[in-house]
Parts: C-alpha cells; sequence; structure tokens
C-alpha cells in the first residue's frame, strides 16, 4: 500500500525524468505560441489586434465598454478541480508554471538540468504575469502553489511595479541559466527566446512607465533591461536579417530560416490553419489610408516631404516608389465590394500571409492551410533595441546601423539608412520632419515608431504599441478619420450596382468611407481591463477589498 504504482507515473517518478520535464513544458507553448492558429481559429496575426489603425472595418471593433459580470481572463487563484494542463485563466497559468517551478527540483537530475528546467518554468511565469500586469495593471502576485486554506487565496492587488520587478527577476534567472540550444531547432525555448520575449515585455513596460508617468526611474530600468537582451542576441551573431520579407510569413518550412527566433510549424494532415486562406479568397478588412500614407518613399522620406510621392488617386500611384515592405504587404490594384469575392472594406487588400504558389491548391484554402509561423523573429527583436535605446536618449547612427538600417538593407525594401543628426532623423545627410508627425512625439522616436510600423504590419503587435504609448486616440475613429478612410475613387469609374454600400468623402469622387455609421471612441478607461464583478463579490465575501480599475 506504500508502493508506488508500477502501471503509472506518480508525480515524484515523473519528475525523475528529463524527457518527462520536457514533455510538460509543451503544455505551455500553446498558451504562448499561438503562431497563426489552428483551423478557423486564428492567432495574433493579421486581426488579433484589430483595435487599432491599420484596419477600416465596415464595423470598427470595439473596446470593452461594460464591466462583464464574470471572465475576462480573472478567475479564482485556485479552482479546485483545474487540471494545470487546461489552463483557462491568468491565475490557473500561473499555478501550472508555480506546480512546474516548485517541482523541478524534485528531480534529483544535474544542477545545470535543473537550473535550465526551473529557468523555463520561471520564463512561463514571467511571461504570463507580464500579460496579466497588460491587462489588468495592479494584480496579485503569487510565487507559490496555492491550497484551500492559503491566506494568499485572496491576497489584495499588488503595485505593477511590484509585479513587474519580480517579472524582471524570473527572466534575468532564465537568461542566465536557460541552454542555448534545447530540444527541436528554432521551435523550443532557449536562451534567445527568452531574450527575444524579454526585450519585448520590457520595451512594453519601460514605455507603459514612461508615458503613463508611473515611475521614470523604473521606466528607464526596464528600458535597460530591453536593451540589454536585445543586444545579447546582437552580439551572438545566431541570427542575421532574411532576403526575403515576405517569405517570412508565406514559406512552407521556415526552419533554417536566419531571422528566426522561434516559429511554429504546420503540416498537412496533422496541424493546419485558414489565415492564409483569409489573404486568398475572402473579403478582408482591409488596410486604412493612415496606414497607407505612413509608408516612406523609396528617399527615405514621408509622403508630405518626397518629391517621389505620386499621390493615392489610384492603388498603383499609391504603391509607386515606396517602401518595398508596402508592396510585400498590399495588393497591387483595388478590391473593391460588389466587384470581387474577395474584397476589401477599404480597398486595400492584403497579401502579406499569402503563398502565390500554393492560392489554387486545395491547401490554399479553406482551413487547410499549412505555411508555418513565426512566434518570434531577429526583425522584431532589432527594434526593440532602436526603440529602447532612443527612448533612454542615447540612439546614434551607430545604433542604427545595427539594428533599423539592417532592416532597410533587406532585399527588396529599398530604402536608405537612417541617421541621428543633432538628436533628429536624416537620410542622406539631411534632417527632415514629417509634417504629419503628432506634435507631442519627438521627430526622432516618431521615425523609430514607423520603421516598427511598416515592419511589423499585420502581426498583431500594434494594439499594445498604441496602449503603452498612450496613444490610443489613434485608433479613434472621430480624433483619426484617416483609419475610417480607405482607396480613392471615381464613382464614374463603376455602375450603379458595384457602387451599392459604398461612401466616399467626396460627391462624385473621394475615399472610400468604410463603416459610414458606426464609430469607434477611445476612453481613457480602455488602458486598463475591467475587473469582472463576480470576483469583486466573491473577495468582498472573504474579507478583501479587490480595488476596480480607474473609470470602471
Amino acid at each position: 500500500m506504500t508502493k508506488d504504482p508500477l502501471d503509472q507515473l506518480t508525480d515524484p517518478a515523473f519528475w525523475a525524468s528529463e524527457n518527462n520535464i520536457r514533455t510538460y513544458t509543451y503544455g505551455f507553448y500553446y498558451s504562448y505560441f499561438k503562431g497563426y492558429g489552428q483551423g478557423y481559429s486564428w492567432g495574433e496575426y493579421f486581426s488579433g489586434q484589430a483595435l487599432n489603425d491599420d484596419f477600416a472595418p465596415q464595423t470598427p471593433a470595439e473596446f470593452i465598454i461594460n464591466v462583464p459580470t464574470s471572465g475576462g481572463g480573472w478567475s479564482p487563484a485556485l479552482p479546485a478541480i483545474q487540471h494545470p494542463t487546461k489552463a483557462t485563466s491568468y491565475y490557473s497559468r500561473i499555478r501550472k508554471a508555480n506546480h512546474f517551478i516548485e517541482s523541478v527540483p524534485k528531480s534529483e537530475l544535474d544542477e545545470e538540468v535543473q537550473n535550465h528546467w526551473s529557468g523555463v518554468g520561471r520564463f512561463f511565469r514571467g511571461l504570463e504575469y507580464a500579460n496579466f500586469v497588460n491587462a489588468f495593471g495592479d494584480v496579485p502576485y503569487i510565487d507559490h502553489v496555492l491550497l484551500e486554506d492559503d491566506p494568499d487565496l485572496y491576497k489584495p492587488r499588488d503595485s505593477r511595479i511590484l509585479v513587474m520587478d519580480k517579472v524582471l527577476e524570473d527572466f534575468k534567472f532564465a537568461a542566465e541559466h536557460v541552454r542555448a540550444i534545447d530540444g527541436p531547432d528554432q521551435q523550443a525555448v532557449n536562451k534567445y527566446v527568452v531574450l527575444a520575449y524579454m526585450s519585448r515585455v520590457f520595451l512594453f513596460e519601460g514605455t507603459w512607465m514612461k508615458y503613463h508617468d508611473v515611475d521614470q526611474a523604473k521606466a528607464k530600468e526596464y528600458l535597460e533591461a530591453s536593451k540589454w537582451a536585445a543586444e545579447q542576441i546582437i552580439d551572438a551573431g545566431a541570427f542575421s536579417i532574411s532576403a526575403d520579407y515576405r517569405g517570412l510569413f508565406t514559406s512552407e518550412s521556415l526552419k533554417g530560416n536566419s531571422e528566426i527566433i522561434m516559429f511554429k510549424e504546420y503540416v498537412e494532415g496533422i496541424l493546419q490553419h485558414s489565415l492564409m486562406s483569409y489573404n486568398n479568397l475572402e473579403p478582408q478588412s482591409g488596410m486604412s489610408k493612415n496606414a497607407v500614407d505612413s509608408y516612406l518613399l523609396s528617399d527615405g522620406l514621408p509622403t508630405g516631404l518626397s518629391t517621389k510621392y505620386a499621390g493615392d488617386k489610384t492603388v498603383a500611384d499609391a504603391l509607386a516608389s515606396r517602401d518595398g515592405r508596402m508592396v510585400q504587404t498590399v495588393v497591387p490594384k483595388i478590391r473593391l465590394m460588389n466587384t470581387v469575392s474577395n474584397f476589401s472594406s477599404s480597398g486595400y487588400s492584403s497579401h502579406k500571409f499569402l503563398n502565390e504558389s500554393l492560392k489554387d491548391a486545395v491547401i490554399g484554402s479553406s482551413q487547410l492551410n499549412i505555411t508555418d509561423a513565426p512566434i518570434i523573429r531577429y526583425g522584431e527583436v532589432l527594434l526593440n533595441y532602436a526603440e529602447a535605446t532612443a527612448e533612454l536618449g542615447t540612439l546614434t547612427t551607430e545604433d542604427l546601423n545595427k539594428s533599423i538600417n539592417l532592416l532597410r538593407k533587406r532585399n527588396g525594401v529599398g530604402l536608405p539608412a537612417l541617421e541621428v543628426i543633432g538628436g533628429n532623423p536624416a537620410v542622406n545627410g539631411q534632417v527632415y520632419d514629417d509634417p504629419a508627425r503628432d506634435e507631442s512625439v519627438s521627430s526622432l522616436i516618431w521615425e523609430i515608431r514607423r520603421e516598427r510600423r511598416s515592419e511589423l504590419m499585420f502581426e498583431g503587435v500594434r494594439l499594445d504599441d498604441l496602449r503603452r504609448w498612450k496613444k490610443l486616440e489613434y485608433a479613434d475613429t472621430e480624433r483619426n478619420p484617416t483609419i475610417n478612410r480607405g482607396a480613392y475613387i471615381v464613382k464614374a469609374d463603376y455602375n450603379d450596382s458595384a457602387l451599392k454600400g459604398i461612401y466616399v468623402d467626396g460627391a462624385t469622387e473621394g475615399y472610400i468611407i468604410p463603416s459610414n455609421t458606426n464609430k469607434r471612441t477611445v476612453l481613457d478607461k480602455y488602458y486598463l481591463d475591467p475587473i469582472p464583478l463576480d470576483q469583486i463579490s466573491l473577495y468582498k465575501q472573504n474579507g478583501v477589498d479587490l480595488a476596480q480599475n480607474p473609470g470602471w
């Protein structure tokens, strides 16, 4: 009766095997590395963060308007019947990570092995807490598995800074101890994956601290952490920029791609997705005029300054002499509702995720797509480095040469190097200042942010960028009307049936207005999610005040 059963793995026996430990960590992967999703369920790419200024949909997505009665990811800290592999909330995923971190020392494996897997566990815990803080701000910090009578079961919210300091500790430990190579190449957590996410997480948190005026000293500390993590990857020399920008998103295999730090593999008949189909055969939420206008011309200047700008009265004109990433993102002809089945709400369609050689194949349709998805790539790391350095006020041309200018050298991009002269942006030795610049943003930061938008267009990061910069007003259709404008059309070029349901901002010609009636208004409270009412009540029943977020 005291012996472990031979036909099943008891907990101590399970942790005695490194292979079992490795297999356990794969249970974290779907929560964080969604890629292009699965079946008809998408990941974060394309419209994963549709609440931004890149899209001009017919019905703009809305922020949470009312406080939910339940859900929202904030659930009881200890669902008694919750199995760790079926994590559905921040707490349950944190519990899973804490269980892993507490269990690894039971393995009695070598110290290096234990440190590696403890680092992997702390990476996932840090990532989950970063996501939790991203959504709600102040949250209870719990670093152990809770029992039913644990006093921390209804712990009050800890400060954002306390939690993110703990996250930084987790990332630092992981960066020091996680192996540079472990598991399937470019498909498993390793040192470079940890560092790449560290650069992302602390760029977010550093700029949040700065622009939301939470704590300027912490802003500096977190930005330095972001820069440090990115620089570790740069200095390692293990990655380089791929020559094929669009190929990063359309390849049947990303194995061995020099830019890919981590990717998700799709295999016919095993794991497939539908994102490519959406860029192929389906109607789209189109790119906004605001996003189209943001791309530079081939001389490195914005539309308001470049003599190369041909205007945007046709899609061909809009794409002429532009940043090559725009051409590789936007279909070169208008796709108007009522004229083609795969129309775009704005007339501007995306083909960034479309593999042209597969578009007519069975695997180019429905939920049968097999193109691999980048999870995190070197290009983003370079952008994180440049922005963190710029926000710290120390950006030089030398910094740009080992970051943004490597992206501009990519085959097909065709932009001159960005320079810093007297703290201002310049190309070919000439300082410039975009007349369309937000006056509250310095000209240099404006250009760094532009580069990020162009490189990462439709990659699911724009909403978080607007939130951390405290620029959600860019997603407000009233304050920023060009996000509710699309391609330019002349009505006389189309028959009446083609124009049914099409609205433009002129009597006989003008820019398409995708949403003629629905508007999106942004309020300050939208920067953080509301805490569900049932959780506030549950805490109150247990004698604890769970404060609601501001404005809710």
